[in-house]
């Protein structure tokens, strides 16, 4: 259960970079309510329609209030701050200050008393948060002007999201995770929906060409409704921090989208944060920690000498 929990993380986390160049390839054309309205609003559906099918617990009323703050947490103010950063950076820059979330999800679940943060976890930390300011320093050649405010951005992004990592697994093993992410989407989707209006943004749309109409289907059936459904699979299965870990790959695919579809510039220190980002998560979650050889024990009431060793 738990390795079926990691990999649907994993793959969330992939699919969540080329969400990052879809945001970017649309930050020109749309405001970031819009582009969240669009997302989430078009998500939402097919979440309730499968969830409907499916016939999945949704949560109990006493745990509405919570799943609406969540939802407003990842579902309302996260794609806002996502959505105008990628008015001011690259989607490269803006995956690898995203990848700070499984850093930001330990200390989170360490101050919360989810999970304990022993000295390799502040290690790799370490290591991981100096990867990230080496990346965004050092490659500030390649950037925009002003992308440093897409970075703070994103990196308040990313502490909604590791807030709601911590938060909301004893929600999702109440629930079903598609009713879950459903519920939530839909509370955040109605927010942006609504922010939309008022900013007359949804007049946008019909400007649009084929491939930006491409674009936000994109985001809405598999940055919208396939990654969160296994964003909740994963945290109802394994641990905050493992799902969260994940999140490294997110840059990797984003370099890869910004690079073939963008145009984005690739730079060796945004390669060199990377590495020590990945380095310092698998540090932090004992990922690289050596397994102790095994002893041989003597079985003397047996005088077989040596048994073999337990596993």
């Amino acid at each position: 259960m738990e390795l079926l929990g990691i990999l649907a993380a994993m793959l969330a986390s992939a699919l969540g970079g080329t969400a990052v160049g879809a945001t970017r390839y649309l930050a020109d054309a749309l405001d970031p309510f819009t582009i969240g309205a669009v997302r989430f609003g078009g998500g939402f559906v097919l979440l309730l329609l499968i969830a409907f099918g499916r016939g999945e617990r949704w949560p109990s009323r006493r745990d509405w209030g919570a799943t609406a703050a969540l939802g407003l947490l990842l579902f309302g103010l996260f794609p806002i701050l996502f959505n105008a950063a990628m008015i001011f950076t690259t989607a490269a820059r803006a995956a690898l200050a995203l990848s700070t979330v499984p850093l930001l999800t330990m200390v989170t679940g360490a101050v919360l008393r989810v999970e304990a943060l022993k000295a390799r976890k502040l290690v790799g930390v370490m290591i991981a948060m100096g990867g990230v300011v080496f990346a965004l320093g050092v490659n500030a050649s390649l950037a925009p002007d002003g992308a440093w405010r897409g970075d703070l951005l994103m990196l308040a992004g990313a502490v909604c999201m590791a807030l709601y990592n911590v938060l909301s697994r004893p929600f999702i093993a109440r629930s079903g995770p598609i009713p879950f992410a459903a519920t939530g989407m839909g509370i955040g989707a109605a927010v942006l929906v609504t922010a939309s209006l008022v900013s007359g943004g949804f007049g946008d749309l019909a400007a649009l060409d084929t491939g930006q109409w491409v674009a936000n289907l994109y985001l809405a059936i598999v940055c919208g409704a396939l990654i969160f459904f296994l964003w909740a699979y994963a945290l109802g299965r394994t641990s905050p921090t493992l799902v969260a870990v994940s999140v490294a790959l997110n840059p990797i695919t984003a370099s890869i989208f910004g690079l073939a579809l963008l145009g984005e510039a690739v730079g060796p220190a945004l390669i060199v944060g990377l590495v020590a980002i990945l380095s310092g998560i698998a540090i932090a979650s004992g990922f690289l920690a050596l397994t102790p050889v095994p002893r041989l024990r003597l079985n003397a009431s047996r005088g077989r000498g040596a048994e073999p060793p337990r596993l």
